[in-house]
């Protein structure tokens, strides 16, 4: 299947258009209404609940954003739902109730955090939570299991790769030093085959993504651009980007 033009059709908002210093956090339904006031397309985080759902949120641990501590696996939905984040009146959402609030009036891009172990429980919550939707919905992930895990599963779902150059420090979970090489030099493409690409704007250019994107004509979408400055370089090796800390012109 083609990529669709909707997917870089307008600029994504990064966890949504957040404003915390207006109140409006990350990954929440108020940053998605933020997003689709500007006219701008929307990225989210999910991670999975100790109960097997697919919760809107970035982060491993809950203390940076809500009043809570510890990592968001170990409570249930209920549980998580009823956290403040940033101590305002927003609540972390499913990623059901997120997406049955956007509707049709924007574009989502839901990226699929992990540990990088091999657990797919929250790749296959996520494809059960999108299939039937008639909502404009994509997903991505750093980790090329879970993605490959979407291409054998939800073949129809639109499937991205997130990447850089290269994956220092311990944030990559379980994966190996081989694991990592392969995510820097795009080797597990015969099995993901990503309906687009995703990639850090420090690394651009490169040639792992200008090369997939003028043969085989596959989208490339950088992240996270944090001034107007950025976004005019970005536009001569990409064909959208993700932002935030400032409105696109």
């Amino acid at each position: 299947m083609s990529t669709p033009s909707w997917l870089v059709a307008r600029p994504i908002a990064h966890r949504g258009l957040h404003a915390p210093a207006r109140g409006i956090y990350e990954n929440t339904v108020a940053a998605a209404e933020a997003a689709i006031s500007g006219g701008y397309a929307i990225e989210c985080d999910v991670q999975l609940s100790g109960d097997g759902e697919a919760m809107v949120f970035h982060d491993d641990d809950l203390a940076r954003l809500t009043e809570a501590a510890g990592p968001v696996w170990n409570r249930t939905s209920a549980a998580l739902g009823a956290l403040r984040v940033g101590g305002g009146e927003s609540t972390i959402p499913t990623l059901a109730a997120f997406l049955d609030r956007v509707g049709r009036r924007a574009a989502v891009v839901v990226e699929i955090k992990s540990r990088f172990d091999g657990d797919e429980r929250l790749a296959r919550r996520v494809v059960e939570v999108l299939e039937g939707r008639d909502q404009l919905v994509a997903a991505k992930s750093f980790d090329p299991k879970v993605v490959a895990l979407l291409r054998r599963i939800a073949p129809r779902l639109r499937r991205g790769i997130v990447a850089q150059a290269a994956y220092p420090g311990e944030e990559w979970g379980a994966a190996t030093e081989a694991e990592k090489k392969a995510m820097a030099t795009f080797a597990h493409w015969p099995e993901t085959r990503p309906d687009f690409i995703s990639y850090r704007y420090a690394d651009l250019p490169s040639q792992v993504v200008v090369m997939p994107r003028i043969l085989s004509g596959i989208p490339v979408i950088t992240w996270t651009i944090r001034s107007q400055v950025e976004a005019d370089r970005a536009s001569a090796f990409v064909d959208q980007i993700v932002f935030e800390g400032f409105v696109p012109a």
